[in-house]
């Protein structure tokens, strides 16, 4: 029972799609309609609001960080449900026709709340490729492919399996990025974007 409700919990606290409410409260354009379409940071830098952009990478990390540390109180297996749960929440939110983010920035804050040293290596390697590459996509899939590897190496079992299918979902929801990484016209951040159709 404690796990299901974690889980129930974490899915309610990670489906609220902050990008989405508070580029509405400061009058910023629907961010569904322009760029990828996608309700998370990157795509909310691309209404060229910096704050706004820090602001939902601030509150989709920070729901799925809360989220893990409330059921931890209850054990591992609570904050492991939890973190589940946010991460699905975030994907694919009730609100929204499950049509949510692609769920890098809860990724982390689950992340974050399960093993620290873990989130603070997937932001560093994320950096890197970022600054090598200027792609923020690139970036984060080699972070995470590289994040359940990691938590096999600290012996930390458990939250590795986790971690192998929540990467390979992070994969599924950058499908489209992969294929323009692949041919080539995948955006560069801090490339003007043309409004999606």
């Amino acid at each position: 029972m404690t796990t299901a409700l974690a889980f129930i919990f974490g899915y309610l606290l990670g489906s609220i799609p902050f990008g989405l409410l508070l580029t509405r409260a400061a009058g910023a354009p629907d961010i569904r309609a322009i760029g990828s379409g996608n309700i998370g940071a990157t795509n909310v830098l691309r209404t060229g609001r910096k704050g706004l952009a820090a602001a939902t990478l601030f509150c989709d990390t920070f729901k799925g960080l809360t989220a893990v540390l409330m059921a931890k109180h209850f054990g591992l297996e609570a904050a492991l449900a939890a973190a589940l749960g946010a991460f699905l929440g975030h994907l694919f939110p009730a609100w929204l026709k499950f049509k949510g983010g692609k769920g890098v920035a809860t990724y982390i804050g689950v992340l974050a709340g399960l093993y620290w040293p873990a989130a603070l290596s997937f932001c560093v390697i994320w950096l890197a490729v970022a600054a090598a590459s200027r792609y923020s996509s690139l970036a984060a899939l080699i972070a995470s492919a590289l994040t359940p590897l990691g938590l096999w190496s600290f012996g930390l079992s458990a939250t590795a399996a986790l971690f192998l299918p929540l990467t390979l979902l992070l994969w599924f929801m950058h499908r489209a990025n992969i294929g323009r990484l692949l041919n080539g016209s995948e955006g560069k951040i801090g490339a003007p974007v043309e409004p999606s159709n």
